[in-house]
């Protein structure tokens, strides 16, 4: 495909972007690579929990869609047949690609569908890979605030790398760049929320120089909701857009298919954006700018009217549902309060907070103004429910009646009324509910263990190895907090992980809550509301003033979020509501004992996302 402005070449019947040749390069993709190992749609498949056969899609068949002065349009398909079963993900495949008059790079989408004939099957991760040529592209950008020099990938190998305590994180002991030295490596560091990934790549800074980004129009079609966490760009020079995976959440978002289950599916498209400058007194950083600039400009084009194919629904064929949200909690005003900012989606019909499990079908999100009101435009016809939840109030929302979007629609639903879960007023409470510890204490890494990019920065969780800070910090004793004296910003630990004894030994861990309680009432009952950000094979365990009692609840094994290990500082949101007798408690002073007794990993814990005591009703 050749435009004049970029020239790409793929392999046929295959479908791998092979070479694109761009501003006097020959080629932008790494030419040390082998041919199939350079721009190619990839899959993890079957299996059980997050594991599988990797695939890189090849097709076996290749056609010209379109082919005029204004666009060409390529296919390259793989179809799927009884006699593949068990050796080929029971899929069929068409991959796109699209290059237009006066663009300055590509297009790339995808449609998987699956007949209800064809057998069971999962897929633990499916995205796009881009790897370039680690000798000119240096400087990756994630956001305005994640961008910086970056290693080479030689730089990880195991004469100039330390593997540390799982293979994605390297310490640098001997970089070809010097600067580099006693730095982490690990593509997790790099991670984004799915609403935060719409433009990210890497940059040429030598002569001239030249920009690769890969631009997220739509998160319709990626699995999970806008706070899913996914990769991004990391050393390679690799550059992803990742549609599904398990990242952050666990086997919770793998999708899987019984036999007899009919599914189709529009990946993308996503944009492949190149630019340049050749003026030498024209800072190359400037080319993320640009790309902003034209991230905006995708972003304001979707639904894209020039994709060919009918699987992917044009904007005259798309639906519209705005409305105004608002919440009614007594205890914090006696009138209604406008959700300010509030998340607000349409998934497919399920209980309050499916949303976020949900990784088959498409989603569409959006954020509240400061008066409640909401737009979600571009909605693919179907039928949906309404979700939503609010920043400052806890639990999920869920519209009752199902919305049915037709092509055209405009469809104004009238004022939503959030009601949070309550039950009487706050006594006390720690932390701020908005799905995330971020607000809570997050050590200093250990200076052996630093990433140069997150030392004073908003995002210092993303640091390695914080989870071991824990035990430097309360090493006779666990975490005990203090209400009313105690300040959660400093005093109370991101994460509750577990403690290392010795090499191969970790112990339970028991946090404290101590408050006082005056004028009791014995004959009603309390709730306590714990809001979990993230739990990776943990429990949490509950006790009232005797740590050596039965628990009075217990969530039993909770969690496969990993986020622990990789800086995610939230996974899925959990929300337990524990009512409590007022004869567990005494006058005067109280604790209530937080346990998680799984101890078998550093990684295993829970990071607390808000916690509220609340006074009988």
């Amino acid at each position: 495909m050749d435009n004049g402005i970029a020239r790409v070449t793929l392999s046929k019947p295959d479908g791998i972007v092979t070479g694109i040749e761009y501003n006097g390069i020959d080629n932008l993709l790494e030419v040390l690579n082998e041919e199939s190992n350079r721009g190619y749609w990839d899959l993890v498949w079957g299996g059980s929990g997050t594991a599988g056969a990797f695939d890189v899609i090849k097709g076996t068949k290749f056609e010209v869609i379109m082919e005029n002065d204004e666009q060409i349009e390529l296919s390259f398909t793989r179809k799927w047949d009884p006699s593949q079963e068990g050796k080929a993900v029971p899929l069929n495949i068409d991959k796109r690609f699209v290059m237009l008059r006066g663009s300055s790079g590509f297009y790339t989408y995808a449609i998987y569908e699956h007949l209800k004939e064809w057998p069971a099957f999962s897929i633990a991760e499916t995205r796009i890979a881009f790897k370039l040529r680690k000798e000119k592209f240096h400087y990756m950008a994630v956001t305005d605030d994640r961008q910086r020099f970056m290693p080479l990938p030689d730089d990880r190998l195991p004469d100039r790398g330390q593997a540390l305590a799982y293979p994605e994180a390297v310490l640098l002991v001997n970089p070809v760049e010097p600067q580099f030295k006693g730095e982490v490596d690990d593509k997790y560091q790099y991670s984004c929320e799915n609403k935060d990934i719409t433009v990210h790549g890497w940059i040429c800074t030598e002569q001239p120089s030249v920009g690769f980004w890969l631009i997220t129009p739509s998160h319709e079609y990626r699995t999970g909701g806008p706070q899913k966490q996914n990769l991004t760009s990391h050393v390679g020079p690799t550059s992803l857009a990742v549609f599904m995976s398990a990242h952050y959440t666990g086997e919770d978002l793998v999708p899987k298919f019984s036999e007899g289950e009919a599914w189709k599916k529009v990946f993308g498209p996503v944009f492949v954006y190149l630019n340049s400058s050749t003026d030498d007194d024209n800072d190359p950083l400037w080319l993320w700018q640009d790309a902003k600039t034209q991230m905006n400009v995708e972003v304001e084009s979707w639904p894209y009217s020039f994709p060919a194919s009918d699987d992917y629904v044009k904007a005259e064929q798309r639906g519209n549902v705005v409305g105004r949200l608002l919440v009614q909690d007594r205890y914090v005003d006696k009138d209604f309060i406008a959700a300010n900012r509030g998340y607000v989606g349409l998934a497919v019909p399920g209980a309050a907070g499916s949303w976020q499990r949900e990784c088959k079908e498409y989603q569409f999100w959006t954020r509240t103004d400061e008066e409640g009101f909401f737009y979600i435009s571009g909605v693919r016809p179907g039928q949906y429910n309404l979700y939503a939840w609010v920043p400052g109030f806890i639990g999920d929302y869920k519209y009752d009646d199902i919305i049915t979007v037709t092509p055209g629609c405009y469809l104004y639903v009238e004022d939503l009324v959030y009601q949070p879960p309550r039950n009487g007023a706050t006594l006390w409470e720690i932390g701020f509910p908005d799905r995330s510890a971020a607000e809570f204490f997050v050590p200093d890494p250990n200076p052996k263990y630093i990433n140069k990019l997150y030392q004073n920065h908003p995002d210092r969780f993303r640091q390695y190895g914080l989870w071991e800070r824990y035990v430097e910090l309360y090493p006779d004793k666990d975490l005990v907090y203090v209400v009313g004296s105690s300040d959660y910003r400093n005093d109370w630990f991101y994460a509750q992980v577990t403690r290392k004894k010795d090499s191969k030994t970790y112990q339970a861990t028991t946090w404290q809550i101590k408050f006082e309680l005056k004028n009791i009432e014995k004959n009603h009952t309390y709730t306590l509301r714990v809001a979990i950000a993230s739990a990776t094979f943990a429990e949490l365990q509950i006790r009232v003033n005797d740590a050596s009692a039965s628990p009075l609840f217990t969530s039993g094994l909770i969690g496969r979020d990993n986020s622990i290990a990789r800086h995610g500082i939230h996974g899925l949101y959990w929300l337990f509501n524990v009512e409590v007798a007022g004869s567990k408690f005494v006058e005067g002073d109280n604790t209530l004992f937080l346990t998680q007794p799984r101890c078998t990993s550093p990684f295993q814990g829970m990071m607390y996302d808000y916690i509220r005591f609340e006074a009988p009703s």
